[in-house]
């Protein structure tokens, strides 16, 4: 499924858990957002990409910017993941892939030959104003969030 929106039309407003209650996506107007999402807590491409966001927090908060973490795992496991890894950062619970329908990133995927739909690793930034300023899809982790910081910081 294709995301209905393009750069430069308003990011798809949404509520979703985390650890620390509903978060809305237009709670964050007046920032900038970095919405990644990523298929599952604890496997290593998700653990690198999570820490490697998490190493450039500083950074990230320095340029304004709120980074929050996107995948279909349960707030229980989020909150082993945040706990284990230092998150300083929110992950969201999206167990109905709602929103990562709406963002058009939960699509069919084959992994050894087996086809099943699943999160393609995809990141958002999102302007002040709430509008989508660039989109990463099929994402390769290595280099990525130095990539989205580089755009963050325009």
């Amino acid at each position: 499924m294709e995301a209905s929106f393009q750069v430069g039309s308003p990011a798809p407003d949404f509520e979703l858990e985390s650890a620390e209650g509903p978060v809305r996506l237009s709670q964050y107007r007046g920032r900038k957002v970095v919405l990644y999402f990523y298929p599952k807590d604890n496997t290593p491409a998700c653990t690198q990409e999570t820490c490697d966001f998490r190493d450039a927090h500083p950074s990230f908060d320095d340029s304004g910017a709120v980074v929050l973490g996107v995948s279909p795992d349960d707030l229980k496991a989020h909150r082993k993941f945040a706990d284990k890894f230092g998150l300083p950062f929110l992950l969201l619970s999206d167990p109905d892939h709602r929103v990562a329908e709406l963002y058009g990133v939960w699509q069919l995927k084959k992994l050894y030959g087996k086809e099943y739909m699943g999160i393609v690793r995809s990141t958002f930034l999102i302007d002040e104003e709430g509008i989508l300023r660039a989109e990463w899809r099929n994402v390769r982790v290595k280099g990525h969030a130095e990539k989205v910081l580089d755009a963050v910081k325009g």
